[in-house]
């Protein structure tokens, strides 16, 4: 599978009309093709099949590059595997597009991506920490979407629960930027973290509650008592 003819098979997929309707509802400058999400689930797990390591992780480029919204979200999809061995040339890629997010919906997909590989690796947390100090709010939200991961152990082991920690502090680190995006991850991290470790939520609510957004800090503590 060509990044040409992938492109070709996106387009013959696509729908004028949903397209219209998504550049309407995503609000960022970018071609659109109206395809629906399980298509593109589909279309990839297709190519994904025939395809090596190399040619998966030279397609997920060439798509990104594209710019359109379909195909980047297809190139996410190329790579969001558990098991990946050797992973560096994904995760290199992947974070080679952090610098380029604009909009929640791609982002959010190419984090799903990262996830595993942030879990298969933990040593790239140090990587990430740079991200949290970004002057580029999406690339400051993307440390915390892509340690999602770390809130859903109920018996993390003593790596991961460091690593908890450590996020934890990041995002402790956040609750005074009033970006709306960025509170909103803020509240994402911990009210997923609270199904799992209720007493950790509570604990960061307690201590920095007061300074998040009011619609932040009711999110995040959404399942606590």
């Amino acid at each position: 599978m060509t990044s040409e003819q992938a492109l070709e098979a996106l387009r013959a997929a696509g729908d004028p009309g949903k397209a219209t309707e998504m550049a309407a509802y995503h609000k960022v400058d970018r071609p659109y093709l109206g395809i629906a999400n399980p298509v593109l689930d589909e279309m990839a797990r297709d190519w994904r099949r025939g395809m090596d390591l190399d040619a998966r992780v030279a397609l997920a480029d060439a798509l990104w590059q594209s710019n359109i919204h379909e195909a980047r979200v297809a190139a996410a999809k190329l790579l969001t595997q558990a098991r990946i061995r050797p992973d560096d040339t994904v995760w290199r890629l992947i974070c080679s597009w952090v610098p380029t997010f604009d909009a929640w919906a791609i982002a959010d997909h190419a984090c799903l991506a990262g996830q595993r590989r942030v879990m298969a690796d933990l040593t790239r947390l140090d990587e990430i920490e740079g991200w949290t100090i970004s002057e580029h709010m999406w690339t400051r939200r993307a440390a915390l979407v892509i340690t999602l991961p770390l809130t859903k152990l109920n018996f993390p082991k003593p790596e991961e629960a460091t690593a908890r920690a450590r996020v934890l502090d990041w995002a402790a680190g956040y609750v005074q930027d009033r970006d709306w995006f960025i509170q909103k991850a803020v509240a994402w991290w911990i009210r997923d973290l609270s199904k799992h470790d209720a007493e950790a939520a509570q604990t960061f609510l307690d201590a920095h509650g007061k300074e998040m957004k009011a619609f932040a800090r009711k999110d995040a503590g959404k399942y606590l008592r």
